[in-house]
């Protein structure tokens, strides 16, 4: 179950087709591009346990560096295409990468990264930027054979740091580990997922995303043949299913939200009787939409619950959650323990820490503090995301809060000291709280609550100043979509922000304070 052998036995089979160019790469294709580009990085003194980082959008090139780094190795650390130049740099210099590629269409936040980061080699893809060398030029004129010393390489992730700074997920590194050397991912993806050679993935997220991206290989492994949206849009994506007869796909909630808002005669336009599975994670779905789902494509809508850490996962097929409405699943790897706050396990039915045992525990780069929180504390064997759920008794497990305030809109988990970092900042500004609040088409909405400093007037003058003043500063999915103005937050002497206070103001007196 790799690219290489499915390059041996179908060399003209499609890998992969980008959806909006119609670019196919074929399996032929995807391993004499990986193999030139690992003699690339060898050459440039790139050896097994180093790192490289790759910022691009879904382009062509994006699976040839990935299969070239997934047997060279080294780290490839995936960063988001909507981040700004300091928040590329940041994760460059935390990471320790060693050479950055990059695509053209980003090319104004790749020059100023390379005025301000210190790399060994900056390659573009996709064409010329000033500062870097075409990555295809230079692995053009490499061996197309594999390189002598494949090994087992790792994708690293960034999530969410304590300190309101995204924090690397590293796996430790295991020299000599055979790159075909079956991933769990790869496993749950050929049992429970049913993937095959025989399978069409369409793929509509963007690829840096842990899910997509992990998703994408694993059925790439199988010999299925990928189509890879470029960007999403409610109808081109129905449309796709149909043209492909797409059988797998992997979603996120807000997804469904778009396509379900399609008028209906467009919705019905489209055939989508291909599907055999399409899976969803990220984020919590709201019941009223899952049901519609069901009832729109049938009984093929399957879930999880998992996190880049990869240190456990739920499942759930559409019979199971219609039998137990709200639930991400049941343990499928590592077992489910729900602990009160001493680290004990309370009884069934009863809300607490949601935490996986039986499988390896959670490393984040250069956060030691970030590691320890994430163990039970009597336990140092079970490890949690930090969400706050109750198993049923036919231990199904229902998710009803976070335990940190982590915000998940649209599938895209936000930290909110970042924006807090940077609107404390502002000269009008004397106390911040950036909270998650309802929103029906991304579940939650980022929003900053500000305290002003006395006789600043908030008005809407000022409210668009302060997200102005944000998005100069972070990407704009990180910032916040609205300002409410309060006159005096929540904090106790010690300085403690009740956080908890302000966000319930929001969300009420809900079943589940989590969308």
């Amino acid at each position: 179950m790799h690219p290489r052998h499915h390059a041996k036995t179908h060399p003209d089979k499609a890998a992969y087709i980008m959806a909006g160019s119609g670019e196919i790469v074929t399996f032929g294709q995807l391993e004499t591009r990986a193999n030139q580009i690992n003699h690339a990085i060898r050459a440039a003194g790139i050896n097994p346990g180093d790192t490289l980082a790759m910022f691009a959008e879904n382009s062509p090139r994006f699976f040839e560096i990935c299969w070239a780094a997934q047997r060279s190795g080294v780290y490839l650390v995936a960063i988001s295409s909507r981040l700004t130049a300091p928040e590329v740099a940041y994760i460059l210099e935390d990471s320790g990468a060693r050479i950055l590629i990059t695509s053209v269409e980003l090319r104004a936040v790749a020059e100023e990264i390379n005025a301000t980061v210190n790399l060994e080699a900056y390659w573009s893809i996709d064409g010329e930027i000033d500062g870097y060398e075409p990555l295809e030029t230079i692995a053009n004129a490499m061996p197309d054979t594999p390189i002598a010393d494949e090994m087992l390489g790792r994708i690293m992730l960034y999530s969410s740091g304590t300190t309101g700074r995204p924090k690397g997920i590293r796996a430790a590194y295991i020299p000599n580990v055979p790159y075909d050397d079956p991933a769990p991912l790869t496993q749950i993806a050929g049992v429970l997922f049913k993937a095959s050679e025989d399978a069409v993935y369409l793929s509509p997220a963007p690829l840096y995303h842990a899910a997509p991206l992990g998703w994408s290989m694993a059925m790439t492994k199988f010999g299925a043949t990928l189509i890879i949206m470029e960007k999403f849009d409610a109808e081109t994506y129905l449309k796709y299913v149909e043209q492909y007869k797409a059988t797998h796909t992997q979603l996120v909630p807000t997804m469904f939200v778009k396509m379900l808002k399609l008028p209906e005669e467009v919705r019905n336009r489209y055939d989508v009787s291909s599907l055999k599975i399409a899976v969803h994670a990220a984020a919590p779905c709201p019941i009223p939409i899952k049901q519609q789902m069901i009832d729109w494509w049938g009984p093929v809508i399957e879930e999880y619950y998992a996190g880049s850490e990869g240190n456990g996962m739920t499942w759930v097929t559409s019979e199971q959650w219609l039998a137990h409405k709200g639930t991400v699943g049941h343990a499928i790897w590592g077992e489910l323990h729900i602990c009160d706050e001493n680290g004990d396990e309370v009884p069934i039915g009863e809300e607490g820490q949601v935490y996986f045992g039986g499988t390896p525990t959670p490393t984040y780069h250069n956060d030691e503090a970030k590691t320890k929180d994430a163990l039970n504390p009597k336990h140092n064997d079970w490890s949690s995301l930090g969400d706050i759920g109750k198993l049923d008794a036919d231990g199904f497990l229902y998710l009803t809060d976070r335990k940190a305030f982590m915000i998940i809109s649209g599938g895209v988990n936000i930290y909110p000291q970042e924006a807090e970092n940077i609107l404390i900042t502002h000269p009008a500004v004397a106390d911040v709280a950036v909270i998650g609040v309802p929103d029906e088409d991304f579940g939650e909405a980022v929003k900053a609550v500000v305290q002003l400093m006395p006789g600043v007037d908030g008005n809407q003058e000022l409210v668009e100043e302060l997200l102005e003043f944000c998005r100069s500063h972070l990407a704009r999915i990180k910032c916040p979509r609205s300002v409410d103005f309060d006159p005096e937050l929540p904090r106790h002497p010690t300085g403690k922000l009740y956080k908890r206070l302000v966000r319930d103001r929001y969300w009420g007196n809900t079943e589940s304070r989590i969308v």
